[in-house]
């Protein structure tokens, strides 16, 4: 049981410390507390755990441009963060965690701001059908995070210049480019600021949850341990992940995201792989990556490893079964620059 909210709204606009912050609320939260946390970045990238940076983002001309690639823990696809976005975390631990709940905060907040909010497909929230929130989500034991973002005024441009979402994801979405599915805020209220929205959301979590309410200071942080999550985030061997000169690649968009495959093939033997996706379960695709790794040198060996593979839910089954196809489906193909 809920019975004590801690807030804390970030100071910066460093998307490593604010995502050190995270860590940190993730790892403190106590069984009777909700983390709430509100914070924005400026000019960053932030993929999912799984995405390839090489194809999701135009690194080059994010950092010419005096951008941040981020990576962060929790699944789902690539977006895109500045100071006029705000960004939300609910963090708390065993059967506290309600996405349903927590969300709900989101559309109460919308409620009092004049707009009439709903969630929409696996992670968005659209206010008439236009997303102005996606959200993702993370487990670590019995700890659990969702997190997402909110369009206050976002740059669509900047926006649609530096993501690069494959064609597949877009003709799953009925779309044809990144700015055409988005909405600013100001676009439907154009007097709405940032600090307006920070009241209705900390208004709406109070209402929701109806506990005491504290809020936190950087003082409060063990500020050796905040250093060590900062680190993690901020090494770049994280936020671009492995890289691979493959011989053999597939890639599928599915109902619950996208995946691909990359093989690096040596003397006709498995030398190395890497499996990216946009899939909300993060934890269970880097599962799966590491038994493909283990598994053996063939494409045999593979699909015989991922049938041996016990999951726990049908939506681990269906993601299980759609990656053993991905692996069947495999082509020879070049390396992504």
């Amino acid at each position: 049981m809920i019975d004590e909210i801690i807030y804390y709204r970030s100071k910066g606009y460093d998307p490593y410390k604010n995502q050190g912050v995270e860590m940190y609320l993730f790892d403190e939260v106590k069984d009777n507390q909700l983390a709430f946390y509100l914070w924005q970045n400026d000019k960053t990238v932030v993929i999912g755990r799984n995405q390839n940076a090489s194809v999701e983002l135009d690194r080059e001309t994010l950092e010419a441009d005096g951008g941040h690639l981020a990576r962060r823990l929790s699944g789902g696809g690539a977006v895109y963060h500045e100071v006029a976005n705000l960004n939300f975390t609910f963090a708390c631990v065993g059967e506290n965690y309600d996405v349903g709940r927590q969300s709900m905060v989101i559309v109460r907040a919308m409620k009092k701001l004049g707009f009439e909010a709903e969630l929409s497909g696996r992670n968005d929230i659209t206010i008439d059908g236009a997303k102005f929130s996606g959200n993702a989500y993370y487990a670590k034991a019995d700890h659990h995070y969702h997190h997402g973002t909110i369009l206050v005024n976002v740059d669509t441009e900047k926006m649609a210049k530096y993501l690069k979402p494959s064609s597949k994801k877009l003709k799953a979405k009925g779309v044809s480019s990144v700015r055409s599915r988005v909405v600013n805020l100001v676009q439907l209220d154009p007097d709405l600021s940032i600090d307006t929205l920070v009241k209705a959301l900390t208004e709406a979590v109070k209402e929701e949850y109806q506990c005491e309410f504290r809020e936190l200071d950087e003082s409060d942080f063990d500020a050796e341990k905040l250093s060590r999550q900062i680190e993690f985030f901020a090494d770049t061997k994280w936020q671009r992940g492995k890289h691979l000169d493959y011989n053999l690649f597939n890639q599928e968009r599915y109902a619950w995201g996208e995946a691909s495959i990359e093989i690096e093939l040596c003397e006709g033997k498995i030398k190395d792989l890497k499996l990216n996706s946009d899939a909300n379960d993060s934890s269970l695709v880097k599962s799966i990556e590491d038994l493909l790794l283990e598994a053996g040198d063939s494409l045999e060996d593979l699909s015989k490893a991922l049938d041996k593979y016990q999951v726990n839910d049908e939506q681990a089954e269906e993601i299980k079964q759609d990656i053993a196809s991905l692996i069947r489906g495999l082509q020879e193909g070049e390396p992504v620059d």
